[in-house]
């Protein structure tokens, strides 16, 4: 199992990092992308279970999106290129609603007034479902080792696509591969 320290200084060294290279090429320190791709699971593997309440206090479960893409990102308020993604996320969610897609953003082991303090300063600020992983089971569960950490799971709930690292999530690639996935 791997501690929260650790997994904070994973996530702090890889953000660093890819903000080096990013930087290196010119980019913007605002930019959240450090890559498009989203690596392909071989084979594909059941996604956990896990059941855990958002920010409003109401549970979800995995298998209550049976049937919908969904889009599952492991993140915390503190790691500079979730701050990044964040809003890209949302845009993506928006723009697939009444679609068999849906969006499920695990915080990684903090407390509800610390996650809802943050989400009033994205812009967007996210409508999909915030979830407390408090004790970062469902992350665990998944063998998340950084993050962001964000897999996209089929309609009948296998883990097929994986990112590690920040995202841009408006971009076209990443939204032709959810398309493929959801006909």
């Amino acid at each position: 199992m791997v501690s929260l320290e650790r997994r904070r200084a994973l996530s702090w060294l890889g953000g660093a990092g890819l903000f080096a290279l990013s930087a290196g090429r010119g980019a913007h320190a605002a930019d959240p992308v450090q890559d498009h791709a989203m690596a392909v699971v071989h084979p594909a593997r059941p996604a956990p279970a896990f059941s855990l309440q958002d920010i409003n206090g109401k549970t979800h479960t995995l298998a209550e999106y049976r049937g919908k893409v969904v889009l599952v990102n492991f993140w915390a308020t503190w790691c500079p290129p979730c701050r990044q993604e964040m809003p890209s996320i949302e845009k993506l969610y928006l723009s697939m609603k009444g679609r068999p897609f849906e969006v499920l953003a695990l915080d990684q082991g903090e407390t509800l007034n610390q996650v809802f303090s943050y989400m009033g300063q994205l812009d967007p600020s996210p409508t999909f479902p915030v979830l407390l992983d408090a004790k970062s089971e469902a992350a665990n569960a998944f063998g998340v080792m950084g993050i962001p950490t964000t897999y996209l799971i089929d309609k009948q709930g296998f883990i097929v696509r994986q990112a590690v690292g920040g995202r841009d999530y408006t971009n076209p690639e990443i939204r032709r591969i959810i398309e493929e996935l959801m006909r």
